[in-house]
């Protein structure tokens, strides 16, 4: 399912997208679904089921052209977006940093959350703000998170996938011991446009991944090049901290950013950045200065 979260008339509510043009709305279609993201993968592998079977079941009147609604960020009440720094060797190669022996985590706060078609606005005091193509990988299905996860069980933890643009403020993230500062400002991280669910995702780890800057492909890589992939990081975190149903990992990002380019590319007004992810859709947003 491309499962979506999104506002039409004022209303925000849950739905999936079905083609390329309609929305099936599932407050109309089974009014017993929960109402937002979080609540609806916390009810695990039941819930989804009960999504499919509204789908299946949806009157005419839960049919909505996707053209008159406006999407939001699929969970837009995360209570944690961990992300991965350095997770691409051709990333660490650019900025001329080793291979990390271990993960790097840092977080974005929910406050960071932004749209598909959202504008990133960049804060006042930022003068190099960057762009990072991501896969995000979304806390859920039938093991619905938890402490002390195996590697081996990790997948059955996931309940989808989406896009993600890991924006920077590079000269903020840079000045500080911690990034996040420079990786939490307002609307840097937009999401979308939609959550595929797991089971649609044959192999996390043999996507393609893209961005493309002003119609320019800046980025271009597969996740099969992630140093630590999904299992390991699902693991690795569930050590010390419990993941909840909803809970956001960004996995990392490729070598072709901005900073490192010679000259550097930045984020400017006016620009619009894509996100492509094979399976996942493209999540598209514009910059404004503040």
């Amino acid at each position: 399912m491309k499962l979506v979260r999104f506002q039409t008339s004022g209303n925000v509510s849950l739905g999936a997208l079905v083609d390329d043009n309609t929305v099936v709305d599932f407050s109309a279609a089974d009014p017993t679904l929960p109402t937002s993201m979080k609540a609806l993968l916390a009810l695990g592998s039941a819930g989804l089921q009960k999504a499919a079977a509204a789908i299946t079941n949806a009157p005419d009147s839960a049919k909505i052209p996707l053209s008159s609604v406006q999407l939001l960020a699929p969970v837009g009440d995360a209570q944690k977006i961990l992300c991965i720094g350095q997770n691409y060797r051709d990333h660490c190669i650019e900025q001329n940093q080793p291979i990390p022996e271990s993960a790097i985590l840092f977080s974005k706060y929910p406050t960071a959350l932004n749209d598909p078609d959202g504008v990133v606005r960049i804060p006042k005091l930022a003068k190099q703000v960057d762009y990072e193509a991501e896969l995000a990988v979304v806390i859920g299905g039938a093991g619905g998170g938890g402490r002390y996860i195996p590697v081996e069980e990790a997948l059955n933890h996931v309940a989808g996938y989406m896009c993600a643009n890991d924006v920077s403020a590079r000269d903020i993230q840079f000045a500080d011991k911690q990034w996040v500062r420079g990786k939490s400002p307002d609307g840097f991280y937009p999401t979308g446009p939609y959550l595929l669910t797991a089971d649609e995702v044959a192999d996390p780890h043999d996507l393609d991944i893209s961005l493309t800057l002003n119609g320019q492909t800046m980025q271009t890589s597969n996740t099969s090049n992630l140093i630590f992939n999904v299992p390991f990081l699902i693991s690795y975190l569930s050590q010390t901290m419990t993941l909840l149903p909803g809970d956001i990992l960004s996995t990392g990002t490729p070598g072709g950013v901005g900073i490192f380019r010679k000259p550097p590319i930045l984020l400017k007004q006016g620009d619009t950045m894509s996100v492509t992810i094979a399976g996942l859709g493209t999540l598209t947003n514009t910059v404004e200065a503040d």
